[in-house]
């Protein structure tokens, strides 16, 4: 079965590698290609892509605000964002306004298909994991974070809050997820196509803000 593409990035260069990358494929198809997270978006509402390899850093509307309008628009579209540094405050932006996952440029292209592929099925988790529904916005980035193997410490300085008000997420989620302890969230996340393999998110440095 072909999963069609929409490539947004602003350099012409890296957006003509990836439909190299992607197009050698032959299940992976790139139907369209934006320059801005304007077109990107009209695009994707014009004509819904499975995946859009979305840039974060690009001129006039960037690649957070462009996956918002994307996935409020057609939630069964997938984002999966790139970004030239692994930094939370990218990650977590595109997270939150509802990406997949996130993966550095310089990934590996065997990496980057795999991704692709992965996001692509995961509109499946939420028949699978109905219960996933039950979580909230800021829950569901804290079981991401818990999945990806930061500590509540590391998990409070990334969402700026303190790490009392994080034990209390961690609670929440495994009591609406029917889960025994953290060990068992990372199971769930990966199964469900939240993370994969290889994905990690680097805390950043200095003490949580306050909650």
């Amino acid at each position: 079965m072909s999963i069609s593409v929409l490539l947004a990035d602003d350099q012409p260069l890296l957006r003509r590698g990836f439909r190299m990358i992607i197009e050698a494929e032959g299940d992976l198809t790139v139907t369209a290609e934006a320059g801005d997270g304007d077109e990107a978006a009209r695009l994707a509402r014009a004509s819904p892509p499975d995946v859009v390899l979305m840039d974060i850093r690009m001129p006039g509307c960037d690649g957070i605000e462009a996956t918002r309008r994307i996935v409020a628009a057609n939630a069964d579209v997938r984002v999966l964002v790139l970004t030239t540094f692994d930094l939370d405050e990218y990650a977590f932006g595109a997270l939150r306004a509802g990406a997949s996952g996130f993966l550095l440029k310089d990934v590996h292209p065997a990496e980057l298909v795999a991704a692709i592929r992965t996001v692509a099925s995961a509109g499946q988790r939420t028949d699978r994991y109905p219960q996933l529904s039950a979580l909230t916005e800021r829950e569901s980035e804290v079981l991401t974070a818990v999945a990806r193997g930061l500590s509540n410490a590391e998990i409070a300085a990334a969402l700026y809050v303190s790490e009392a008000t994080v034990k209390s997420h961690v609670g929440r989620i495994l009591a609406k997820l029917g889960l025994r302890d953290r060990v068992q969230v990372v199971v769930l996340a990966y199964e469900a196509g939240i993370v994969r393999p290889g994905t990690t998110l680097t805390p950043p440095e200095g003490p949580a803000g306050p909650a």
